[in-house]
């Protein structure tokens, strides 16, 4: 038997954190996800300037980045 050959084309994922921290990494991007939306929302019903919703952009990139690293297990 012998072992096998990866080709380019064939990845391997190992997950490197465990399944409570991936549950915790979705939790905060889903929440982020819509703490972001709310604030939006707040800050384009008042008639607030739009440079203030540029702030949300951190927030929205966190957000994101907790659930890649959640769906991909990194």
């Amino acid at each position: 038997m012998q072992p096998e050959i990866l080709t380019g084309s064939e990845q391997v994922c190992i997950p490197n954190i465990s399944p409570v921290e991936q549950r915790k990494r979705l939790i905060s991007g889903v929440l982020g996800l819509i703490m972001g939306t709310a604030l939006l929302a707040v800050l384009s019903s008042t008639g607030a300037v739009r440079t203030w919703r540029l702030a949300l952009f951190p927030l929205w990139v966190g957000a994101t980045v907790g659930y890649f690293q959640a769906r991909e297990k990194t």
